[in-house]
């Protein structure tokens, strides 16, 4: 799942793990039976979501 604009997001849960070496865009790789924060992969999206809403505006 990539980010467009992941870089200028914060992560407090180390959910981005790929893409990390680029100015702007941070992405996560999904692995079966890798256990999934489904609490903060929300908070994550909802974030971006805020971010292209303001982005939108401006």
């Amino acid at each position: 799942m990539t980010f467009a604009k992941g870089a200028t997001l914060t992560d407090p849960s180390g959910l981005f793990n790929a893409s990390l070496e680029g100015n702007t865009r941070r992405a996560i790789d999904f692995h079966n039976g890798n256990k999934l924060d489904e609490a903060a992969l929300k908070a994550l999206i909802q974030s971006a979501v805020s971010l292209n809403k303001a982005l939108a505006r401006s």
